[in-house]
This record gives C-alpha cells, sequence and structure tokens, in this order.
C-alpha cells in the first residue's frame, strides 16, 4: 500500500519582531523556552525520543470513504542536536527513525511485537539523516530553519506480500520554525511550515514529490513545569502522487526535572484523498542539558 506516515507536521505564520531576550527566558522552564524556534548554545545537548502509533480502519480515495481491515503504522524516532556557535545562532544533528508496521486487520498493539509476520508485519530502521539548524534573522531569535537530508536504508518499500515500511526516495526538508509568547506569558503561539522534495528511486511512491506541511499549536501554561495545547495540522503531497490530508489535536508536555521533559499528543484525522483516516497517540521523552 502506497502509505506515508504523519508524524508531527505544523505551519508557519507571518510573523513580527517579537524577540525573547536570553535573560529573560533564562528565567522559564525548558519547556516554555526550549521550543523547536530556539537554538541552542555552544555545548549544550538536546535529545528527543518520540513514539508515533497511527491506526485507521478507514481509508478516503477518489473522494470515497470506505472500511478496511486495520493498519497500524508505529514510528520510533531518535533526534539529538547540538548548539556549535559562540553566538548560538547554528545547531547541528542526527536524526534516525525505527518503524514497525502491522495490517491484515491484526491488532494495533501488535506493532511492538515486532515479529515480522509475512504477510501482515515488517519492521526495521528505515532512515537517517544529517540536519543543521539556524536562525536566518539577526533581530528574530525565535525564528529558525533546520534543513536535512533524510537517506532510506531499505531497499523496497513494499515486500513480496504487499507490506509497506517505508519510502525508498531521499528527502531533502527544510522546516520554519516560529514562535510567539503573548504579553500575558500564559499563552504560547508556535507555527511551523515543514517543506520536502523527494527524488531519486523511480520505484517510490513518493518520488518526484513536493510536500508542504503547515500547522499550528497554541499552548497554554497552568504552571511553569506544564502546558496544554491544541493543534491543527495539514499535509500536501503533488506531483507524481498527489496526496492530501488535514489533523486536530491536542495534547500536553510536563517538565519532570531540570534535563528530562515528558510529552503526550493526540489527533484525529478528519479529512483527506489517497489516505488513511485514522487517529495517532504521541508521546515523547526529551532531555536538555
Amino acid at each position: 500500500m502506497k502509505k506515508i506516515i504523519a508524524i508531527l507536521v505544523f505551519t508557519t505564520l507571518a510573523f513580527t519582531g517579537f524577540s525573547q531576550e536570553d535573560e529573560e527566558a533564562s528565567q522559564k522552564s525548558n519547556i516554555q523556552t526550549y521550543t523547536p524556534s530556539k537554538l541552542l548554545k555552544k555545548g549544550q545537548w538536546d535529545i528527543k525520543w518520540f513514539n508515533n502509533l497511527y491506526t485507521e480502519t478507514q481509508k478516503i480515495e477518489g473522494g470515497i470513504k470506505s472500511d478496511k481491515p486495520r493498519e497500524t503504522y508505529f514510528t520510533s524516532s531518535i533526534d539529538i542536536f547540538t548548539g556549535v556557535s559562540e553566538n548560538s545562532k547554528i545547531n547541528v544533528g542526527l536524526l534516525a527513525e525505527i518503524r514497525s508496521n502491522v495490517v491484515g486487520g491484526r491488532d494495533a498493539l501488535d506493532v511492538f511485537s515486532f515479529d515480522g509476520e509475512a504477510g501482515t508485519a515488517r519492521s526495521g530502521l528505515t532512515s537517517i539523516a544529517p540536519v543543521i539548524k539556524f536562525n536566518p534573522l539577526k533581530n528574530v531569535s525565535n525564528f529558525t530553519v533546520q534543513s536535512a537530508f533524510h537517506i532510506p536504508l531499505i531497499s523496497a518499500e513494499s515486500d513480496t506480500n504487499g507490506v509497506f515500511l517505508d519510502q525508498t526516495a531521499f528527502t531533502f526538508q527544510n522546516r520554519f520554525f516560529y514562535d510567539y509568547t503573548l504579553p500575558s506569558g500564559n499563552w504560547q503561539l508556535f507555527t511551523e511550515l515543514n517543506t520536502e522534495y523527494n527524488f531519486g528511486d523511480d520505484d517510490s511512491f513518493a518520488n518526484n514529490t513536493f510536500v508542504l506541511a503547515p500547522g499550528v499549536f497554541m499552548s497554554y501554561f497552568p504552571s511553569d513545569k506544564s502546558t496544554v495545547l491544541g493543534f491543527v495540522q495539514h499535509f500536501q503531497r503533488i506531483g507524481d502522487f498527489d496526496q492530501d490530508f488535514t489533523a486536530l489535536g491536542f495534547g500536553g508536555k510536563y517538565q519532570l526535572s531540570k534535563t528530562l521533559n515528558l510529552e503526550a499528543l493526540y489527533s484525529k484525522f478528519i479529512r483527506g484523498e489517497n489516505t488513511g483516516l485514522g487517529q495517532s497517540f504521541n508521546i515523547g521523552l526529551r532531555a536538555l542539558f
């Protein structure tokens, strides 16, 4: 099956010149200060383990919605970043993804068995990506760009039984981040625009396609160590294979310690074309030191 897994993809909005000073940020918790828009200082490390379980029993193709046997796609990603510049303008890192997929009506939690059962399951390390993150605007410290080159580590998207694992096309990805904290300090708007160009494998469903994936998160901080949030995401693929979907969701974050943060999110796919209509459950653990 020709499939792409949604992993948190968001949007960018027109932004103001608001800038958060380091002195002010130092008085806040990590979950308030170190959004994806914020770059690390030289010598700092940011390690995030994020897990996404997407499951579906419906699909929509040609505008027609229909039921289908359950399919479940699990992605576990490791993102590692460190600051390398004295002025906190450049971070470098490495991204890696492990996937486990089950089809044919199997239970959603079967993705954690990693059994590779013929005709219903596949799993493995599917891609790695070197990445650079930088601040292109001198006076807007909370606007950053993240560029990554995703290298596939598998030779075939689907096995002989038709079980899909991941795309085999290369991906050049650019993500644009911006956040704005309202004057009260209790509300924060975070936006992202994810762009991708997929290429390099004529057998890949994603080959010669472009992706635009905007999203908006609105967070409320009931305390300096916790936040609750709601979000909307859209994904649009154009090119040799067209696909789109829109999802709504909610979640929260909690700072377990000065170093560790916990994140949990839920999203529901409310519409789309050439895609499944399912839901995703996400949990992440982040260490920043």
